[in-house]
């Protein structure tokens, strides 16, 4: 569940006495990006670091953070661009300090870059990328529980999140943009949703571990090379190739709600190669995001249901994008088979 924009100072001066090389504080400025945890670009005598405060609660927890310490370290093994957090005197990763947990990581110079600002051959590092972080991952994580199954949206409870959204966008008083638009698409979606549920896809058995959350705001650049692949809150065991489809489905989305498709189809060419994939897998992939976009609303949730407005710039693009992905499904399917 999100949390509110309220600002949580990190305890510093406990913070730095476990680092026996951090120096002392001279600035902790808050970074913009980021929706469920908090960073902060530390300043001390010693450099720069990014803090990172762990809040998002399915995530926050000392384990599941070391277990996300130990495979990025792992991975800046293998070669990857990541940065690992920084161990302190004790040799832990992971800081506890009134109940929460921080990590203190390396300040990575870089910019973030979306798809509108890649190239056709920048569009093919992307994909290289996501397909060599699938593949490491496969060295340094342990094997994924064998024959678990992943249940896609059923149309019948769609139906009911949608009249309940519906209702809350029509309480509002008074109402603005945002809020017809919203109005709007849940209409339409509606509609689009009952001419498609019999198209609704099997359960996906095929599943390995993944970052779970890459998209433009996770991914640093320097130049034209990508610097650091970072937060990795969201690692987990999913269906790889669906990662690489919800990645370009962000990177690439245009603001009118399409997709840059010669790009899509550089990424996923080079996704293929490095990920060893094939094109009926990437058809699988299509199928399912395509069916998770149309079944999804977790903006309007976020907004109506949480109160929580930041992820509301989002909306425009993400919505007309599933309406024109129904319409183009074939030409989007082939750009990430062809």
């Amino acid at each position: 569940m999100p949390r509110s924009s309220e600002t949580l100072a990190p305890p510093l001066g406990a913070l730095l006495r476990r680092y026996r090389d951090a120096g002392e504080p001279l600035s902790c400025e808050p970074v913009s990006q980021g929706l469920l945890n908090r960073g902060y670009r530390l300043a001390t005598t010693r450099g720069a670091y990014f803090l990172k405060q762990h809040l998002d609660a399915p995530t926050a927890d000392r384990d599941t953070i070391s277990r996300q310490h130990r495979a990025t370290q792992r991975l800046h093994a293998l070669g990857l661009p990541v940065a690992p957090p920084l161990a302190d005197s004790a040799g832990r990763t992971v800081a506890v300090i009134g109940g929460r947990c921080y990590a203190l990581h390396p300040w990575v110079e870089g910019r973030h870059r979306d798809g509108a600002q890649l190239s056709t051959a920048g569009s093919r590092r992307l994909g290289a990328l996501l397909g060599h972080v699938h593949t490491c991952l496969e060295q340094v994580m342990e094997s994924p529980p064998p024959g678990e199954e992943y249940e896609s949206a059923r149309p019948a409870d769609t139906f009911r999140v949608i009249d309940e959204l519906l209702r809350l966008t029509r309480a509002r008083h008074p109402r603005d943009g945002f809020d017809e638009l919203a109005e709007h698409r849940l209409l339409e979606r509606r509609v689009l949703l009952a001419e498609h549920a019999h198209r609704r896809p099997p359960p996906a058995a095929a599943a390995g571990w993944v970052h779970g959350d890459f998209h433009p705001l996770n991914l640093l650049y320097r130049g034209a090379e990508p610097a650091a692949i970072v937060d990795w809150d969201r690692l987990g065991v999913q269906p790889r190739a669906e990662e690489a489809v919800r990645a370009a489905a962000i990177f690439f989305v245009r603001p009118a709600g399409e997709l840059a498709l010669g790009k899509v189809r550089a990424y996923a060419r080079a996704y293929r190669r490095a990920a060893g994939a094939d094109g009926a897998e990437l058809a699988a992939a299509v199928h399912r995001v395509w069916w998770e976009r149309l079944n999804d609303f977790w903006i309007l949730r976020w907004r109506y249901q949480l109160h929580d407005r930041r992820a509301d710039p989002q909306f425009p693009a993400a919505s007309a994008l599933v309406v024109w992905w129904t319409r183009e499904y074939e030409a989007v399917r082939d750009a990430f088979t062809g």
